[in-house]
């Protein structure tokens, strides 16, 4: 049972890739702290001031549990106006 994680912009760039999977059942602080873990620092340091989708609602709840078959969205803070 996975979930599918996507990466925008930075978070995408610092993964080295556009999306991946994560087990389902896991809270999302438990998610964001294995792909750090599994990309290193530089995903680290994004996925600490992201802000999360899960199935297109942001999460404000990480200790939820993602059910099997949810999307997060990694967005990292972007620039503009």
């Amino acid at each position: 049972m996975e979930l599918t994680v996507r990466y925008f912009a930075g978070a995408r760039a610092a993964a080295g890739r556009t999306e991946e999977t994560a087990p389902a059942g896991r809270s999302l602080d438990e998610v964001v702290g294995e792909l750090a873990q599994r990309h290193g620092e530089r995903l680290a340091a994004v996925l600490g001031v992201a802000s999360f989708l899960v199935d297109g609602v942001a999460c404000h709840d990480r200790r939820v549990p993602l059910p099997a078959g949810a999307t997060v969205d990694v967005l990292p803070p972007f620039a503009g106006g």
